[in-house]
């Protein structure tokens, strides 16, 4: 994706901001919300690994699924 960036600057010559047009903005707007979602569900499925490892290592009584479905 190119944008059309414009850097505004302060007296000094320093950049103290960026402008984009609207479209643009929402495009990128768009695409982080899909990087969310997917560091999300990455974070959530690791998370979810990490406890099936930790239930397996446990000795005793282990839930049905369908126990743990009915909990729901």
């Amino acid at each position: 994706m190119k944008i059309a960036l414009q850097y505004v600057n302060d007296m000094n010559g320093d950049t103290q901001a960026v402008q984009l047009p609207l479209t643009d903005w929402k495009k990128v707007l768009n695409k982080l919300r899909k990087y969310e979602q997917a560091l999300k569900l990455r974070s959530d499925l690791k998370e979810a690994f990490e406890e099936v490892a930790t239930l397996k290592k446990q000795k005793g009584h282990k839930q049905k699924l369908n126990e743990f479905l009915n909990e729901l």
